[in-house]
C-alpha cells in the first residue's frame, strides 16, 4: 500500500538516460515511505513557496518537489530532476499554485521577467543543447540547410489583446502581459515553452485569432473556478482539472512511473486532452464524425471510445476498423496497451471488440453467408453464383480493354480510368445491364461521356466480368458490394458500434457495407478523418450513402500532440494553398491548428547524385542511432520514408553497403533493434522520433501523372492524393526532420526548401 501518492510534470520525463534509474529508485521509495533516511527529504529556507522540497536522487542531481498534505497520506508532486546547484535554484523561484481565475494547478517560476521593464525570455529548446550536425550539414547549397520558418523581422505581435485584459483573463503579472503582447509569433512559440501548458495553449489560439472570451470559456471551469490560492486543500482539488492534466500526471503504479521517467514519445496517446476526452464521452444519437490533423489524436478518441462504450455494455458487439491492415493492428496494440482486460471479440457479431480492416470484415460477412449469396452475386454483377475467389491482379481489366477497348478514345484507354468508372459509378449504383449504365449519373467523374463512349465502356466492363464469372473472383470493391447487399436482404447486422479511423481513404461501397453490417441507434457509428491526409481513392459523400454527420454531429482536433511546431508548419506548407473537402462535403481547412511542443527547425540536404545522397543519409542514421541511445530511445524510433517499394529496397542495400542496417518494412510491424526504411503509404498511422525523407525529387515525388490524362479534374485530385502523401511522410516525425534528393526537390515540397 503507497504511504505517498506521486504526481509527476512532464519536466520531470525530461531526463539523461543514466540518471533514469536512480529516479525511478527514489520515486517508489518516496511512495512507499517518504520519510526513509536516504532520500533525505528536506524543505528550502529561501524558497518563495512553503510547500517546497528537495530530494536526493544521487549524490550529483537532486529532485525538486512540492509536498501536499490535504489527504491522509501526503501527495508529492514530482517539478523535476536537477544537477544539485541548479535543483536549489529552481526550488527558490517556484511555486504550486491555483489559478484564480479558472481553478487549474500549475507551476509558476518567480524571476525578474515578472517586472513590469524586463525583457521577454528567450528560451532554448527544454534548455537542451543540441548535438554536433552529421556531415553534409555544415556547408550545404543555397537551395538546402534549414527550412526557414521563422517569419521576417518587421512581423506585427502576434496577440493585439490589451496588456490588461490578459492580467484579467489568464492573471499574469503586468509585467508578463506587456512582453506577451509586444511578441512576434515566432517569439511567442518560444516564449509559451516557459509557462504553463494551459496558458501556452491559450496564448497561441489568441494569436491564431480566437476571441478572448472565448479562449476564457475554453479553459473556465465553474466547479473549479470557485477553488482559488496555494492551500494544500486547494491544489489538491486544482491538480483535477481537466487543463491541468496536460501538466501533471497522477502516477497509479511503478509502469507508469517508468513511462513518465523514460520521456517514452508515445505516451501522449494514453493521456486524454478536454477536447479529445469531450469526444470520448458524448453520446450521438446516430452517427458522428471527428476531423483533425496529424497528430491531433483522433486515433486516441476512438480507442478510448470503444473502451467506455465496452465497460459500459460488456455485452455490446463493437468494432474498430480502418482502411489497412497495418492501421488495424497498430489499433489493436494500443488498445491492449490502454486495457489489456476488455473483452475481445475473435469474429464478427460477437459480443466485445473486433479490431479488424474493412476487407477483414467483408471476408468475415461473406464467410458467414456461406452459399447464400447468388442472389446478391446477380444483384451486385448482373449474374448469380456461389463461387467467389479473391481477384489477383489486374489482368481481368488488361485482357478486356485490349480484347473490347478499341472504341474507346485514346485518353480513356487505361485501366486506370476503367476501374475508377466501376468501383465509382457501376458498383455503388448496382449496374447490371448496358441500359442502366447508360442512365447512370456520374457526379465528380470530372469527364463526361457521350451515349457511343458510354457503350463503349459497358462493353469492356462485359468482358471483365464474363471474364471473373469464369474464373469465380472477385475483387475487394466487388466483395464489398456483395456484402453489402447480403446484410441488405436479409436485414442483417453484426455491429452495435462502429469506429472508424482514416474514414477519408475508404471507397462508396465500403461505406455501403459498413452502413448496412451497422445496426442504427444511439452511438451505431464513429468516424474520424482528416481531408487532408486522404491518399488512396476518389473523395466521398457519406450523405449519399444515408449517413448524417453534418452540423452538431462533427467536431474537431487541432492540438497536435506529435509534432513539433516546426515540423507541423512544413507540413502544413506542404499542403499549401490547396482546397480540401471532407466527408460531409464541407471544406477542410488547418486555421487553428496548434503543437504543443517545440523542437529543431526541419534540415534539407540536397546533392547532386544518389550515392551522395546515400553517403549522407549513412552519416545522419549513425548520428541519430547515437543521439537515440543517449536519449533512451531504441534504434527503431529511427525511419527513411520513400516514395515507393523499389526506392525503399535500393537505400536499403545502399546503406548496407556503406555499414549502416537498416530494415526493410513492408506488410509487417516493425520490428526492435534497428532503424527502418518503409514507403511514405505504409508509414500512415505510425510515428517516430526522428525521420528521414529521402528521395524527395521531381521524378518520383509526384509519380507520372500519364495515367489520368483523360480529366484534369481527376488529374488534379491525383496530384492532391501526392501533396497529401509527402504531407503524411513529413508528420510522421515527432521531433527531427530531414528531407534529402539527388537533382532538383519535389515541387511538393515548401517553397523555401524546394
Amino acid at each position: 500500500m503507497p504511504q505517498a501518492n506521486i504526481v509527476m510534470t512532464k519536466l520531470a520525463g525530461r531526463l539523461d538516460a543514466s540518471v533514469r534509474k536512480d529516479a525511478f529508485s527514489f520515486l517508489e521509495k518516496l511512495s512507499t515511505e517518504d520519510t526513509q533516511r536516504g532520500l533525505n527529504i528536506e524543505p528550502v529556507k529561501s524558497a518563495v513557496d512553503p510547500k517546497v522540497r528537495t530530494g536526493r536522487v544521487n549524490l550529483q542531481y537532486r529532485a525538486v518537489l512540492f509536498k501536499l498534505t490535504g489527504d491522509s497520506i501526503p501527495t508529492y508532486v514530482v517539478y523535476g530532476i536537477w544537477n544539485h546547484d541548479e535543483a536549489y535554484e529552481k526550488a527558490e523561484k517556484a511555486t504550486l499554485r491555483v489559478n484564480p481565475v479558472n481553478g487549474i494547478a500549475e507551476i509558476r517560476v518567480v524571476t525578474e521577467a515578472e517586472s513590469p521593464s524586463a525583457p521577454p525570455r528567450q528560451p532554448g529548446r527544454d534548455d537542451r543543447v543540441l548535438r554536433d550536425a552529421p556531415p553534409g550539414f555544415e556547408q550545404l547549397p543555397s537551395q538546402g540547410g534549414a527550412y526557414e520558418t521563422a517569419p521576417p523581422p518587421t512581423e506585427a505581435p502576434a496577440i493585439v489583446n490589451a496588456p490588461q485584459e490578459l492580467v484579467q483573463a489568464f492573471d499574469v503579472t503586468d509585467g508578463i502581459a506587456q512582453c506577451i503582447v509586444g511578441l512576434s509569433r515566432s517569439e511567442l512559440e518560444a516564449f509559451v515553452d516557459t509557462q504553463p501548458e494551459w496558458l501556452g495553449l491559450a496564448l497561441l489560439e489568441l494569436a491564431d485569432g480566437r476571441p478572448l472570451t472565448d479562449v476564457v470559456a475554453t479553459y473556465r471551469d465553474d466547479e473549479f473556478s470557485k477553488v482559488t490560492g496555494a492551500d494544500d486543500a486547494s491544489v489538491l482539488r486544482g491538480l483535477h482539472h481537466p487543463y491541468a492534466k496536460l501538466t501533471f500526471t497522477q502516477i497509479e503504479h511503478n509502469d507508469e512511473m517508468a513511462k513518465v521517467l523514460e520521456g517514452d514519445w508515445k505516451s501522449w496517446r494514453t493521456f486524454l486532452h478536454p477536447d479529445q476526452l469531450r469526444n470520448v464521452e458524448q453520446n450521438n444519437g446516430g452517427p458522428a464524425r471527428l476531423t483533425g490533423g496529424a497528430g491531433t489524436g483522433k486515433t486516441v478518441v476512438l480507442v478510448h471510445r470503444a473502451r467506455r462504450l465496452c465497460r459500459e455494455a460488456p455485452r455490446s458487439r463493437i468494432a474498430l476498423t480502418t482502411f489497412t491492415a497495418n492501421l488495424s493492428r497498430a489499433m489493436g496494440g494500443m488498445l491492449a496497451d490502454l486495457d489489456s482486460d476488455l473483452p475481445r471479440a475473435k469474429e464478427i457479431g460477437q459480443s466485445g471488440i473486433l479490431v479488424a480492416g474493412v476487407d477483414s470484415l467483408v471476408r468475415a460477412v461473406l464467410r458467414k453467408a456461406g452459399q447464400d449469396i447468388e442472389t446478391d452475386v446477380a444483384a451486385v454483377l448482373g449474374h448469380g453464383r456461389t463461387e467467389i475467389k479473391p481477384a489477383s491482379g489486374d489482368s481481368e481489366w488488361r485482357n478486356a480493354l485490349e480484347g473490347e477497348g478499341s472504341d474507346l478514345p485514346p485518353a480513356l484507354r487505361n485501366t486506370a480510368f476503367l476501374k475508377a468508372e466501376y468501383q465509382n459509378v457501376i458498383l455503388p449504383s448496382r449496374i447490371d445491364s448496358r441500359e442502366g449504365y447508360l442512365r447512370a449519373r456520374r457526379p465528380g467523374r470530372g469527364v463526361r461521356l457521350g451515349r457511343l463512349q458510354r457503350e463503349a465502356v459497358w462493353r469492356v466492363v462485359t468482358a471483365y466480368r464474363g471474364a471473373t464469372r469464369v474464373a469465380g473472383t472477385v475483387d475487394f470493391a466487388e466483395a464489398a458490394a456483395i456484402a453489402a447487399e447480403h446484410l441488405r436482404r436479409t436485414s442483417t447486422t453484426l455491429i452495435d458500434h462502429l469506429l472508424v479511423d482514416e474514414g477519408q481513404d475508404l471507397s462508396a461501397v465500403q461505406w455501403q457495407f459498413l452502413r448496412a453490417v451497422t445496426a442504427r441507434g444511439k452511438n451505431d457509428m464513429f468516424i474520424a478523418e482528416d481531408a487532408h491526409q486522404r491518399i488512396y481513392g476518389r473523395r466521398v459523400v457519406l450523405g449519399h450513402y444515408d449517413i448524417n454527420v453534418r452540423g452538431r454531429r462533427s467536431a474537431t482536433l487541432r492540438l497536435n500532440y506529435r509534432t513539433t511546431r516546426e515540423n507541423l508548419r512544413f507540413g502544413l506548407d506542404i499542403l499549401g494553398q490547396e482546397s480540401f473537402v471532407g466527408l460531409a462535403d464541407d471544406p477542410e481547412t488547418t486555421s487553428g491548428y496548434r503543437s504543443a511542443r517545440s523542437g529543431p527547425t526541419p534540415q534539407m540536404m540536397p546533392v547532386d547524385s544518389l550515392g551522395e545522397e546515400l553517403n549522407n543519409a549513412a552519416d545522419l542514421i549513425r548520428k541519430w542511432t547515437t543521439d537515440a541511445e543517449a536519449d533512451g530511445l531504441p534504434p527503431e524510433s529511427i525511419a527513411v520514408l520513400v516514395r515507393g517499394t523499389q526506392q525503399r529496397d535500393r537505400v536499403v542495400n545502399g546503406l548496407a553497403e556503406r555499414g549502416v542496417e537498416v530494415r526493410a518494412v513492408d506488410r509487417d510491424v516493425v520490428q526492435a533493434g534497428a532503424p527502418v526504411v518503409m514507403t511514405m503509404h505504409r508509414a500512415k498511422g505510425t510515428e517516430f522520433s526522428r525521420v528521414l525523407l529521402f528521395g524527395v525529387n521531381d521524378r518520383s515525388v509526384p509519380i507520372s501523372m500519364g495515367e489520368y490524362t483523360w480529366s484534369d479534374e481527376d488529374k488534379h485530385d491525383a496530384l492532391l492524393r501526392e501533396r497529401s502523401l509527402v504531407y503524411v511522410a513529413a508528420t510522421r516525425a515527432r521531433d527531427e526532420l530531414v528531407c534529402s534528393w539527388s537533382g532538383a526537390a519535389s515541387p511538393l515540397l515548401p517553397g523555401e526548401a524546394s
